[in-house]
């Protein structure tokens, strides 16, 4: 069983390395991921051997909170998230000031009592310090209780060294507080007014406050990040007008059920799906499938929810409704696909799983070295907790995810689905893109450009032509209808239709045979000049059926598929991608050469069967190639699962669909090259956000414990180093923002 659950309590990438171990270790357990930026965990099970409650009990005992995942309920539960940091913040921020304003206020020159001095009234001073510190470290006591929980739990995480750091410190001041009581109870001035210039309050305070401007910024920026999710949500509409006994009454959206007739008015957005039953107008599926073009709709028409309805009006009856509608399926692929981890992400959990030890050794490691070679005890607790505080491993945690969730959400907008975060990091590593013909390179709907007759007349084959084909399911017997128009059909019986061959039925007494050249032509007399009509029509790339009355062909019909109009560009644009564009169909040579010459794809196999598809990409994955293959027929499933990243047109078939990793909802191929070149600009940001997360904790760790002080003279205070490290979460969280803008 495959679920997904609602996580609470985690504040960095140790966090969740914590929780995946924890259900890992569990029996049962298949798989599972846990995603910080969303919050969320996916976690695939045995359900004969757990249930959702034993999962949930596991994360909580890992020190977390759990429950089942509900759509729809992440924007509430941002918001309640959100309205106590900001609170938090603004107090902190007021008390810090004052804080900072009598402890160090003198240094700058501003005008500072001097009964509120360390020379004036050492005790005054640090006892005021002390209750403008103690309300700070109430307001953020969260830090205390998530980071000293997973400490007892022994799983450290970025709280931790947030408490752990700023209780040194708050500590640290608290002690010499009680030597200035000492001193100053004996007597002695100068001892007092010693101990009160080493306090280090503001220390603890400013850890605190600043960590928490982090994390309202990054929080800020982390909703940004989901905005093309909110923004998919919002696109349907709040209320639907429902015909119901007669009359019209307005409803909530989420009211409407099966069967429900509905009214749409031009201008207002089709709330769910279903099929147009009377009425006609032009649509606006661009929310859906990124085209700008409106589609006309009419009578018997399938109309999407979220695509909004221009000129005319018309009434529809709801077949999908609730989470069955295809933008409540884009929403729940978006946010899956952004739950998800990309195989780049792993070494970044795995460092971060042992990163928090490993720092608050470091710390431990820097305190001890510090106070053996004499140095004073209020620079070693400076050291050891700069290390602490600069090295919280959010930057690291979030590099991965943030760009994964902006990418996915802006691709949805553009109409590519992407089902998770493992087919964007595939995606930018293929070097070969496989192309179905039929309904991807070309539009898929055939029609009659040629039409040769022999002994008979256009009107009488046409009726001929319509009484054979109007029983056919082949794909070119709508092209035949088509042509033939509306026209007076004969009584057709005794119809049989050979798979791969063509059809035949009895009209008027006698029976006709319609399909392939030779199929048609075993029945009945060929001459030589419609063979050579025939071989001329193949040769120039269209596909030939033939007609025969048993005894002689009456009539060759030659059909053919258009390009779509963005193939070309498509084509054009993955080959300055430099990546080896090549076409597979089950057409004819003549047909296949045709189509490749015009878009321009010098590769193409024509005369496959399904599983030679399958077999063409097994080939090239077998010599080293890492193959992209788009189709939209089941035809194609196999080959879009085989292959390294398989890309489904969204009109194709629901089996081809349900195969791929990505889907094109447009059915526009070019927006296939849009994907590959958005999959190499958010690896590009991924490993631009690695780099800095980790070449900043190189750095700065041994700067923060004073490697570089006995030498030059340079050291970091807690409080610049709480600062960095929350400029590196936003720096990450605003690099993956860019995005947005490719």
């Amino acid at each position: 069983m495959l679920q997904k659950y609602r996580i609470t309590g985690m504040s960095c990438s140790a966090c969740s390395a914590t929780i995946e171990r924890a259900v890992s270790k569990r029996e049962g357990v298949t798989s599972v991921q846990v995603n910080l930026l969303a919050n969320t965990m996916i976690c695939e099970y045995d359900e004969k051997l757990l249930n959702d409650g034993e999962i949930i009990k596991t994360v909580e005992d890992a020190g977390y909170g759990a429950s089942v995942y509900v759509p729809g309920d992440a924007a509430v539960q941002e918001k309640e998230k959100y309205t106590p940091i900001k609170t938090r913040l603004i107090f902190s921020c007021i008390l810090l000031a004052a804080l900072m304003y009598i402890s160090m206020g003198h240094m700058i020159g501003l005008p500072v009592p001097h009964f509120l001095t360390a020379h004036g009234n050492p005790l005054l001073f640090s006892l005021v310090q002390l209750v403008l510190t103690l309300p700070v470290i109430y307001l953020n006591r969260k830090f205390y209780y998530s980071g000293f929980r997973a400490l007892f739990k022994r799983s450290p995480n970025m709280d931790t060294l947030v408490a752990i750091g700023s209780c040194a410190s708050l500590l640290y001041g608290i002690v010499s507080t009680a030597f200035i009581v000492y001193a100053s109870v004996k007597g002695n001035a100068e001892l007092a007014m010693k101990y009160a210039q080493n306090l280090y309050f503001e220390s603890a305070a400013t850890i605190l406050t600043l960590v928490t401007v982090g994390k309202y910024l990054e929080d800020g920026s982390k909703k940004k990040t989901g905005s093309a999710i909110a923004k998919l949500v919002d696109l349907s509409p709040k209320t639907a007008i429902v015909i119901r006994n007669g009359e019209e009454t307005e409803i909530p959206t989420e009211s409407i059920v099966k069967g429900d007739i509905i009214k749409i008015k031009p201008g207002s957005a089709i709330p769910v799906d279903g099929r147009v039953i009377s009425g006609s107008s032009s649509v606006d599926e661009s929310a859906i499938t990124g085209e700008s073009i409106p589609v006309e709709k009419k009578e018997g028409d399938t109309v999407v929810c979220a695509c909004v309805n221009l000129n005319g009006s018309f009434t529809m009856e709801a077949e999908k409704v609730g989470f069955e509608t295809t933008l409540s399926q884009i929403i729940e692929l978006v946010e899956n696909a952004s739950a998800t981890k990309a195989p780049v992400s792993k070494l970044a959990d795995k460092i971060a799983g042992v990163f928090v030890p490993v720092v608050m050794g470091i710390s431990a490691v820097t305190l001890i070295i510090w106070l053996v070679l004499g140095y004073a005890p209020s620079f070693a607790v400076t050291c050891a907790v700069s290390v602490l505080v600069i090295s919280c491993p959010c930057a690291l945690g979030l590099a991965t995810p943030v760009a994964i969730t902006v990418a996915v959400g802006r691709c949805a907008s553009k109409g590519i689905l992407i089902k998770s975060a493992q087919a964007i990091e595939n995606l930018n590593s293929i070097d070969t893109v496989v192309l179905d013909k039929t309904g991807t390179v070309t539009v898929g709907k055939p029609n009659i450009t040629d039409a040769k007759f022999y002994g008979i007349d256009e009107g009488e084959f046409k009726k001929i032509a319509y009484s054979l084909e109007k029983n056919s399911e082949h794909p070119l017997a709508d092209a035949v209808l088509r042509y033939c128009g509306a026209t007076d059909a004969y009584e057709a019986s005794g119809f049989e239709s050979t798979s791969g061959k063509g059809i035949s039925a009895v009209i008027n007494g006698k029976r006709y045979y319609a399909g392939a050249w030779e199929y048609a032509n075993a029945a009945g007399a060929c001459e030589k000049g419609q063979s050579d009509d025939m071989n001329a029509l193949v040769d120039g790339g269209k596909t030939v059926m033939a007609f025969s009355d048993g005894e002689k062909i009456i009539a060759i019909l030659a059909a053919s598929d258009e390009i779509k109009p963005t193939s070309v560009e498509a084509v054009k644009n993955m080959r300055e991608m430099k990546l080896d564009v090549i076409m597979l169909t089950g057409d004819n040579e003549g047909a296949a050469k045709t189509v490749a010459d015009k878009a321009g794809i010098e590769h193409y196999i024509a005369g496959l069967k399904p599983e030679d598809k399958y077999f063409e990409i097994e080939k090239l994955k077998s010599s080293g190639k890492k193959v992209a293959m788009i189709g939209d027929g089941i035809n194609d499933s196999p080959a879009l699962s085989l292959a390294d990243v398989g890309l489904a047109i969204g009109n194709g078939t629901d089996i081809a669909i349900d195969c791929a990793d990505i889907v094109l909802t447009g059915g526009d191929l070019n927006s296939a090259a849009q994907a590959v070149s958005f999959s190499r600009k958010t690896m590009l940001n991924i490993k631009e956000n690695l780099f800095w997360a980790f070449f900043y904790n190189v750095i700065c760790i041994p700067l923060a414990a004073g490697v570089f002080y006995p030498g030059f003279g340079v050291s970091l205070s807690p409080m610049i180093g709480s600062a960095a490290m929350s400029l590196s979460s936003l720096f990450v969280v605003t690099n993956a923002l860019r995005l947005y803008k490719k």
